[in-house]
Order: C-alpha cells, then sequence, then structure tokens
C-alpha cells in the first residue's frame, strides 16, 4: 500500500512537471515572447522542519515538553524503585510468608504493576497533548508564512522536503526555505537565491 501510494506521488510530481513544462512552452510559443518565463521557475521547494525547528518559540516549547517529561521520568523511576523494593522483598520472604500474606503480596505487586502501566500512559498522553498545544499554533505560524511567500512571489507550487512521499525535486525548482525564514524574521546566513 505505501509503495502504491509512494508510486503515485511520484507519478503526480512527475505528470506535474510535465504538464507545467507542455504549458508553458503552449504558451510562449502562442505570445511569442522572448525570453518568457517558465511556470517551472516558480515551482519551489522547502523544508518545513528545519523551518520550525529555526522558530526560536520552538526552542521554549521543546523545553517545556523536556521538562514534563523529565518530571513524568522522575515519578515512574519513584514508582518502579518501590515495585522493585517490594518484589525483592517478596522473593526474599516469601518462602516464610503464610498463604494469606503472599496472596496479598502477590496481589499488591500486580496492583503496583497495574498502576505503572497506567501512569505510564497517562504520561505519554499528557506530553503528546502538550507538544499538540504547544507545536501546533508554530505550524499553523509556518504554514501561513508559506502561504504569503508563495502569493507574494507567485509560485505555482511548493513542495516540502520535510514530506517523505517526496523524493524528486527538479534542478528547477527554487528552495524558497530563507524566504519563509525572512518571513518569520528568522536570521538566515548566505544569499537567498531566486
Amino acid at each position: 500500500m505505501v509503495k502504491r501510494v509512494f508510486l503515485l506521488s511520484i507519478i503526480f510530481v512527475l505528470s506535474v512537471f510535465y504538464s507545467v513544462d507542455i504549458f508553458s512552452q503552449t504558451i510562449s510559443e502562442t505570445l511569442s515572447v522572448q525570453n518568457p518565463v517558465s511556470f517551472a521557475e516558480k515551482i519551489g521547494y522547502i523544508n518545513s522542519k528545519d523551518i520550525l525547528d529555526s522558530i526560536p518559540e520552538k526552542v521554549k516549547a521543546a523545553k517545556v515538553i523536556e521538562d514534563l517529561n523529565q518530571r513524568y521520568k522522575d515519578e515512574l523511576g519513584t514508582m518502579q524503585a518501590d515495585y522493585n523494593r517490594k518484589y525483592s522483598d517478596f522473593m526474599t520472604y516469601q518462602n516464610s510468608m503464610t498463604e494469606n500474606i503472599k496472596l496479598r503480596r502477590m496481589q499488591e505487586l500486580y496492583e503496583l504493576e497495574k498502576s505503572i502501566s497506567q501512569f505510564m500512559q497517562i504520561a505519554q498522553e499528557d506530553i503528546e497533548s502538550q507538544e499538540q498545544q504547544q507545536i501546533e499554533p508554530l505550524r499553523q505560524k509556518v504554514k501561513e508564512a508559506i502561504n504569503q511567500v508563495g502569493l507574494e512571489n507567485d509560485f505555482i507550487c511548493i513542495f516540502d522536503l520535510a514530506n517523505p512521499s517526496v523524493s524528486f525535486v527538479t534542478p528547477k525548482a527554487v528552495n524558497i526555505t530563507p524566504l519563509v525564514k525572512r518571513k518569520l524574521g528568522i536570521k538566515i546566513s548566505g544569499a537567498i537565491k531566486h
């Protein structure tokens, strides 16, 4: 299924490039314009992950998520240490325990295992929720900047290299990552090529 989607993506991308090239040739022949701008020259690409990682607010958001994750790890460590201590005690003294005490201790260990498992699930859900709350507004900010750059610079389409289904970028495509970074006020090094 993944291979089929990948193949369809490649066919779509190639057909877009081919159609744009034929369309631009037809237009230039029809209008008899000298040195017409090829529509393929207005196909751009970006790396949205690189842009997102460059936003200063992303570093702050990542720190909040990292701190939350560490607090959960610390609590989980405490719970696991308690479980390990009780399990070790049980293994050491089980032969000297009465059947009722042994069953009660086994039940207690089972409850601790269950509690640890539930805690891990809740922690994972909370971390994912916090990532969504912290990162999603930044993704929207990047998306809006990409749209603005596309409209302001008359791009026909912009491909995102962070999307693994795009595996081919024509040499005629323009990397507009620096333009989007500039739109977001992110310092960039080197010149922007158009």
